[in-house]
C-alpha cells in the first residue's frame, strides 16, 4: 500500500510539474530576440536534459541498488518525487530567491516570485541566453543537490518528513547560499568562483547529509543483522549514468 501511494503522489507531482513548465514553455517560440546565441541555448539545454534523464535516474539507480530490497521502490521514489517538488519550489520562488534582484548581498528579493518577468530576453547573468533557459539550467543543479542527500537517511525518513525537508533545504540553505556565491551576494562580492557547484551543490549537500546522518542515527538493526545491498550491478549502472551525466 505504501509503494502504490508513493507512486500515485509521484505520478500526480511529475503531472503538476509538467503543467507548470508547460504553462511557460508557449513564450519560447514566440522568437528570439536578436542578442541570443542559438548555438549557447543549444548547448545549455543539451547539458540541462543531460542532467535530468543521466543524473537523476543514475542517483535512483545508485542509491536503490544499495538498500534492501524490501526499500528499493521507495529509495527511488524519495528521488524522483524529491526533483518534482523541487521543481515546483523553484519554479514558484526559489529562482526568485537565489537569482532575484540583490537584497543587501545575503538573498534575492521576490521580483521574480512565480517566473515574473522571466522571459525568453537574455537575463542578466547570461547575456547570450534566453533568461528562460538560465532559470531551467539552474533548476537541474537545485533538484540535484536536494537529491544527493538522500542517501544519508535511506531506509530511516518518512514520505512526509522527507517532503517537508526538501522544501525548507531548498528555501533555506540552498537558494541563500547559491545567491550568495552566483546571484550576485557577498561571497560573489569577495571574489568567490565555483564554476560546478564545488561549494553551492557538494558542500552544501555534504554537510547537509552529515547533519541527517547523525541525528536520525544507524538503521535498525545495523550491526546486528545483515543488511547486504539488493542490487550492486544496479548501483553500477546507477554510478556510469551519474558519470556520463556529471562529465
Amino acid at each position: 500500500m505504501d509503494s502504490r501511494i508513493h507512486l500515485s503522489a509521484g505520478i500526480l507531482t511529475t503531472t503538476a510539474a509538467l503543467l507548470m513548465v508547460m504553462g511557460i514553455s508557449p513564450v519560447w517560440a514566440q522568437g528570439n530576440p536578436a542578442s541570443v546565441d542559438s548555438g549557447d541555448t543549444a548547448w545549455i539545454l543539451m547539458a540541462s536534459a543531460l542532467v535530468l534523464c543521466m543524473m537523476l535516474p543514475g542517483l535512483a539507480l545508485f542509491y536503490g541498488g544499495l538498500v534492501r530490497s524490501k526499500n528499493v521502490l521507495g529509495t527511488i521514489m524519495h528521488t524522483a518525487i524529491l526533483v518534482c517538488t523541487m521543481s515546483m519550489i523553484w519554479i514558484l520562488w526559489g529562482y526568485s530567491l537565489a537569482f532575484g534582484p540583490d537584497l543587501g548581498g545575503v538573498i534575492g528579493g521576490l521580483a521574480w516570485i512565480g517566473l515574473q518577468n522571466v522571459g525568453v530576453e537574455p537575463g542578466p547573468y547570461a547575456d547570450n541566453l534566453p533568461h528562460q533557459v538560465f532559470m531551467v539550467f539552474q533548476l537541474m543543479f537545485a533538484a540535484i543537490t536536494v537529491a544527493l542527500i538522500t542517501g544519508s537517511f535511506a531506509e530511516r525518513m518518512k514520505f512526509t518528513a522527507l517532503l517537508l525537508f526538501g522544501v525548507l533545504w531548498l528555501t533555506c540553505i540552498y537558494a541563500p547560499l547559491a545567491h550568495w556565491v552566483w546571484g550576485g551576494g557577498w561571497l560573489g562580492g569577495l571574489g568567490a568562483l565555483d564554476f560546478a557547484g564545488g561549494a553551492v551543490v557538494h558542500i552544501s549537500s555534504g554537510f547537509a547529509a552529515l547533519v541527517c546522518a547523525l541525528v536520525l542515527g544507524a538503521r535498525k538493526g545495523y550491526g546486528v543483522e545483515p543488511m547486504p545491498p539488493h542490487n550492486l550491478p544496479m548501483t553500477i549502472l546507477g554510478t556510469g549514468l551519474l558519470w556520463f551525466g556529471w562529465f
